[in-house]
């Protein structure tokens, strides 16, 4: 499906895909609401879940965490159905613009986006914190995930 990268002027000029993925065969993926434009989450895709993303028109992901494909919202039913993905000069980022419905969620904390904290940028002298952005959960991830493993690791 993608194409050997052959020249600065193929990679960034052309209508030929041929992402780069990094040292551990992994790009990274920006994904955003298409509705509102909002930030949901930063991820990675490695070829196989571009692929799949590409070919299902939904997205799949790879966990770095977990070492394994996943398709997003499978478990929570909050699928991100894709709308476009951009790929970026020297194609080694994606931006994903998805659809996950006017109800849907796609942190795994159980808030619509994974970007629901700010730094505190008003408290510099001291040590930043951390303000919520948001406070509202759209899902119980206790309920929907269970005895699953959390996939944050310390």
């Amino acid at each position: 499906m993608f194409k050997k990268r052959t020249s600065i002027a193929q990679v960034e000029e052309s209508d030929n895909l041929a992402p780069k993925f990094d040292e551990n065969g992994l790009i990274v993926v920006t994904t955003l609401d298409n509705q509102t434009k909002e930030i949901l989450m930063v991820g990675y895709m490695n070829e196989e879940s571009l692929t799949k993303s590409i070919e299902t028109k939904e997205a799949h992901y790879y966990s770095r965490s977990r070492k394994t494909i996943w398709h997003k919202g499978a478990k929570s039913g909050y699928v991100q159905k894709i709308k476009e993905i951009l790929i970026d000069d020297d194609q080694d980022s994606l931006c994903m613009m998805v659809d996950i419905g006017e109800n849907g969620a796609s942190c795994h904390v159980g808030y619509k986006s994974c970007f629901y904290r700010e730094i505190d940028l008003e408290d510099t002298k001291n040590k930043p914190g951390l303000r919520f952005k948001t406070t509202k959960k759209v899902f119980d991830p206790n309920i929907v995930y269970g005895d699953e493993p959390n996939p944050t690791k310390l």
